[in-house]
């Protein structure tokens, strides 16, 4: 009889995923404190003056048990300080309560995104999802956030990355959730965010903050179903939600029976919602239904010279991304899930979707701009992007690139096969603010090593301008920030 299972192959992106030794990937990822970072090549920027911090998930197994999503793994923090002197780095796990539980037990107790606790039916049922703190970090001025959107967050100290413990940030009370996905409008310095509440059906809970974090105003807005929203963008005067035909069947996950991932149906036939917020009131501007589609991260927003709200996203055709991502945790993919780089116009008075453009048809992810321009008109979109001609199904991005929205012109960096780069962040100069720099931490395949590579912000298609050394192999994360000196 012939097999007709995905042929699939252990790829050099398996070594950065943390796993047991007995699993035959990776050796569970060590920790670091601060400590000074050899220069490999080129040299420091002058005016590179900031942290780098960085969020993923640091570990997905304990003992025998495997966490059946990336999504599940304790959510570890790597720092990385520019200073006028050099630059140090530490890598810290986010000593959640349920992290330390785990700890002193020894073995895997909590559910999460894709995974059931462990233990017999009564056990499974009193325990609650973990807080695993892995998805994206907000610097506030005193204090790190690292965010889960399933929970609050956690408050981490800026240098050494200990952990203070949860944070409500003045108003999170009862089950209130804080998303992973916070905007910052960079003039007033003013934070969004959300978190996704589900009853009989699901509530959207927006936040507006001072420039500390402190809550200072909230609304509660009823959705249709129960949706998932990963991601919103702030564009100009509104905040924009778009709720794909990904729906939640609640009754498996409270009975233990199903994990949140699995009781995740799509449902194209329903159409993406989108909502309108005025971001001062927070009330909603406008609700409509668009085609079908998916997305897990938005690259920006702005309104244009004709109150149009223009939004760039990563585009799915589906959901079969979510099954990508579950795979991950084996350490052999084999669901092609391509994300595509879009553009929309949208009325922000009814909702109306005026067009929509796919700007780039390269596989890509995890898109950003320049942090100053943030809600605002930005030329350049940075983000990671395939290879030509690789197998998606099987392979993590393998560079980064530039989208130039003005000319068209798209310039990707050039790495080795078998090198990973994670998601790009801006950092401007301090000195020159025409000029900007672009960080990534790079996994080696080859050499079984992690590295900070800085790059022109203008040249990406050039060498790195400087490589730095890390004490050990950071895993491959999800989302990360720039904080200035």
């Amino acid at each position: 009889m012939v097999s007709t299972a995905p042929r699939t192959q252990t790829r050099a992106w398996a070594k950065a995923i943390p796993q047991t030794a007995e699993n035959a990937i990776a050796s569970p990822i060590s920790e670091f404190p601060l400590t000074p970072l050899e220069v490999l090549s080129g040299k420091l920027p002058p005016g590179l003056h900031g942290s780098l911090y960085r969020n993923g998930p640091g570990r997905l197994a304990r003992g025998e048990y495997q966490a059946g999503h990336w999504f599940d793994g304790d959510g570890a923090i790597l720092g990385i300080h520019f200073t006028p002197a050099g630059a140090t780095g530490t890598y810290r796990f986010v000593q959640t309560e349920a992290y330390k539980a785990e700890e002193k037990a020894g073995k895997w107790l909590f559910g999460g995104y894709g995974s059931m606790p462990s233990g017999g039916f009564w056990q499974r049922f009193l325990r609650d999802a973990k807080n695993a703190g892995n998805t994206s970090v907000l610097a506030l001025p005193d204090k790190l956030l690292a965010l889960w959107e399933g929970g609050k967050p956690h408050a981490l100290d800026l240098q050494t990355l200990d952990t203070f413990g949860e944070d409500d940030l003045g108003e999170l009370h009862r089950d209130l959730r804080y998303s992973a996905h916070p905007k910052r409008d960079p003039h007033t310095g003013e934070i969004y965010n959300f978190g996704i509440s589900y009853g009989k059906t699901g509530v959207l809970n927006v936040y507006r903050s001072n420039a500390s974090g402190q809550i200072v105003k909230q609304n509660a807005i009823a959705l249709e179903g129960l949706p998932m929203i990963h991601d919103f963008v702030l564009a100009g005067r509104y905040l924009v939600f778009f709720a794909p035909p990904v729906h939640l069947n609640p009754f498996p996950v409270l009975l233990r029976f199903k994990t949140y991932s699995e009781s995740l149906t799509w449902q194209p036939e329903k159409g993406t919602q989108v909502l309108v917020l005025d971001r001062e009131s927070l009330e909603v501007v406008s609700r409509s239904e668009v085609e079908s589609w998916y997305q897990w991260h938005f690259g920006n927003g702005y309104v244009d010279a004709d109150g149009a709200v223009v939004v760039d996203l990563v585009r799915y055709r589906d959901f079969q991304t979510n099954r990508y991502l579950q795979e991950v945790t084996t350490g052999k993919t084999h669901t092609a899930a391509k994300g595509t780089l879009w553009r929309l116009r949208l009325n922000p008075q009814s909702g109306q979707l005026l067009e929509t453009v796919e700007l780039l048809d390269r596989g890509c992810e995890f898109p950003v701009v320049h942090p100053q321009q943030v809600g605002q008109p930005s030329r350049f979109t940075y983000l990671n992007v395939h290879h030509p001609g690789v197998d998606i199904s099987q392979e993590f991005f393998g560079a980064i690139a530039r989208f130039d929205h003005q000319t068209g012109t798209f310039t990707t960096t050039h790495l080795k096969e078998n090198c990973y780069p994670s998601e790009p962040i801006y950092a401007p100069d301090a000195e020159d603010p025409t000029k900007g720099w672009v960080l990534t931490v790079v996994f080696d395949g080859n050499q079984g090593c992690s590295e900070v590579w800085v790059f022109d912000g203008d040249r990406l298609d050039d060498e790195p301008v400087c490589r730095l050394a890390l004490p050990s192999v950071i895993p491959l994360s999800f989302h990360g920030t720039w904080k200035p000196a």
